[in-house]
């Protein structure tokens, strides 16, 4: 049988990173066919390019055995490929049978045709044999009716191919049961399935065979009659380890941070643990696990719905940004380009934004001070850039990431989180950060670690705690912790 879908040493690089090393996967008509790997392993960049949103830099595609190069979505959607990703890209104020047609309203006459808009959106949400509100906007759905009205959307085209990105990441059990049913149905209708996820079990379940993606290659396809869950994550998890930390790290000191019973519903459940002074702690996990909103429940961003944060003994109050500041949290955001950067604004004034009440005097900036502080951190940090006024938008992104690490090693922070602090950096740029972690514990601050790459973690962490499903179900001491039992944790959390 012919391959509806085959790729052949798919490469693709970033500036610092090579994402894509040589993938080759095949994908049959009536086939459900897996993709595993670990956060970073290339999965999502590998169906950016297939969908047209990145042009690979070598290899050769063929869909239904003719060459395909698609230069946009637009064109993979023309060829038969649809997309089911993790991310919502819903309207909000739009209903829901508007969202399910989005792009093929029914006219008649010039008007929009309501009654046959109606009816084309039941068919789509029958086919999945789920109940949804057509008139309603989509801002009233909650997370998991979003996921399924985005897979109802995406299944009315009945594309030769449709890959699904982690589509029960938002889903109970019942939604994701619906979802199986319309799979297996679009199987034996012809269609193949390219299928991501974390779930073990529901791989096993699904899937006819599986590749695992490791560090931007394919390190093998099996059937799944013929590779046991234990050796897929070996498969994951196979590369060499890097060194880890020196470990003559002094005793951690007393407790800085203590979290109890912290919930923010869906993705928070019932956390609690500590963090000294001194120490670093890791938070592992897989994507959408709840590491990030642990964090930023922490750092004031969002308020939690009930639970204690105490700062050194003192409670602290969460919902308040400004007051977790004042207390000496500081968060280095899994996306500093939105949420830790002003773009448009100079390297100096990114370095002065924590600490603007300490460099003015009488509601006026001294210039001075915080041109010696921008100097002081470009030094210490090794940032390349032209000079202090240089726009923090055109650097690097492994020294724009220095960049935000300046700001909050200038306020001195008792606590810092930092949330992926090497994500998409070169390798010598990730070697600065380590350092600047490395001194932030010797100089007896508490560290709050996360990062989707487990040698990182093993490497920095004096204790890792495994979330999953927004619940520590593990910890492990450095000494004990291995990927594989990271990985096994993360997973069985899911069951």
């Amino acid at each position: 049988m012919q391959p509806v879908l085959s790729l052949h040493q798919i490469t693709r690089s970033f500036p610092g990173v090579k994402a894509l090393a040589g993938v080759n996967l095949e994908l049959f008509p009536g086939e459900v066919h897996s993709l595993m790997g670990e956060n970073g392993a290339g999965k999502s960049t590998l169906m950016r390019v297939i969908g047209g949103v990145l042009p690979p830099d070598s290899g050769t595609m063929r869909l239904r055995g003719q060459a395909y190069r698609p230069h946009s979505p637009r064109d993979s959607k023309a060829a038969g490929i649809a997309f089911i990703q993790q991310e919502l890209t819903l309207v909000p104020e739009l209903s829901v049978a508007e969202n399910l047609l989005l792009g093929r309203m029914p006219h008649r006459l010039g008007w929009l045709n309501r009654p046959e808009m109606r009816r084309r959106a039941q068919k789509a949400l029958d086919f999945l044999e789920i109940e949804l509100p057509l008139d309603e906007p989509s801002r009233t759905l909650n997370v998991g009716q979003g996921q399924m009205l985005e897979i109802a959307r995406a299944l009315q085209d009945r594309a030769d191919v449709l890959i699904m990105d982690e589509p029960t990441a938002a889903l109970s059990q019942k939604e994701a049961e619906h979802l199986f049913s319309a799979i297996r149905r679009l199987r034996a209708q012809g269609s193949a399935i390219i299928y991501i996820s974390h779930r073990m079990e529901e791989v096993y379940e699904l899937s006819d065979r599986l590749s695992v993606l490791r560090d931007g290659a394919t390190t093998g396809t099996w059937k799944m009659s013929e590779i046991t869950p234990q050796q897929v994550v070996a498969q994951m998890v196979g590369r060499e380890m890097e060194e880890t930390v020196d470990s003559q790290r002094a005793e951690p000191g007393p407790v800085v941070l203590e979290v109890s019973g912290l919930t923010r519903a869906p993705l928070v459940q019932d956390v609690s643990f500590q963090v000294r002074a001194g120490e670093v702690v890791g938070l592992a996990g897989l994507v959408g696990a709840g590491r990030t909103e642990i964090a930023r429940i922490i750092a004031g961003a969002d308020p939690c719905q009930s639970g204690v944060v105490l700062l050194d003994g003192q409670e602290l109050e969460t919902g308040s940004p400004a007051r977790a500041i004042a207390r000496g949290v500081g968060l280095v955001p899994e996306d500093r380009k939105h949420q830790g950067l002003v773009l448009g604004m100079s390297v100096q004034d990114n370095v002065s934004f924590a600490v603007l009440s300490q460099l003015a005097r009488l509601g006026w900036l001294k210039g001075q001070a915080c041109q010696q502080l921008a100097d002081r951190y470009i030094q210490e940090l090794r940032i390349r850039t032209p000079s202090r006024e240089q726009g923090v938008g055109t650097l690097s992104g492994g020294n724009q990431q220095k960049v935000v690490m300046g700001k909050w090693l200038a306020r001195d922070c008792r606590l810092l989180i930092l949330d992926e602090p090497t994500r998409g950096v070169d390798v010598g740029a990730k070697a600065e950060i380590y350092r600047l972690i490395e001194d932030q514990v010797a100089a007896g601050k508490a560290v709050l670690l996360i990062s989707s790459e487990l040698p990182e973690l093993l490497r920095l962490s004096s204790r890792v705690l495994v979330i999953s499903a927004g619940k520590v179900v593990a910890e492990y001491a450095r000494v004990e912790a291995t990927p594989e039992k990271i990985l096994a944790s993360a997973l069985a959390g899911l069951a």
